[in-house]
């Protein structure tokens, strides 16, 4: 951590985003796309659930611990942050999909005003680690992606 209790780390790379395209033009290609390929990794657990954000709303800053987590955008456009002090971000919205590594601070923030924004949620065990985190998160994020 930044405040000398542990080590900083470089969060840049914690997040992956497979657009809506790619995923289309594989799937035109192939027949079929993997999304997230989870092998080798030792999972023998998975959770799946829809999430809803309402509009204008968002997550707070939080992390699954240990969990590996993926999330599809069925509906709407949001913004995810992530980092230590959610210095990165990037817009995503229907068909994308995220994969978040273990321990990633993170919050997904609705963009839509009237409609909530609905996600499709895998996370590599079933249980419900959601650690809420308390930050002082940065006033504008380098966007990637």
């Amino acid at each position: 951590m930044a405040d000398g209790t542990g080590p900083t780390k470089d969060w840049r790379d914690g997040v992956r985003i497979r657009r809506a395209d790619m995923l289309a033009t594989e799937r035109a290609a192939q027949g079929r796309t993997t999304v997230f390929d989870f092998a080798g990794i030792g999972s023998d657990k998975t959770w799946i659930s829809g999430v809803d954000v309402a509009p204008g709303s968002n997550t707070g800053p939080h992390d699954h611990g240990r969990h590996e987590v993926m999330i599809y955008v069925v509906k709407g456009r949001s913004e995810i942050r992530w980092g230590e002090r959610l210095e990165y971000a990037a817009e995503i919205g229907p068909c994308d999909c995220v994969y978040f590594a273990p321990f990633v601070p993170h919050q997904e923030r609705s963009l839509e005003t009237t409609g909530t924004v609905e996600y499709l949620v895998v996370r590599s065990d079933n249980e419900r680690i959601v650690n809420r985190l308390e930050r002082d998160v940065v006033a504008v994020p380098e966007t990637l992606l």
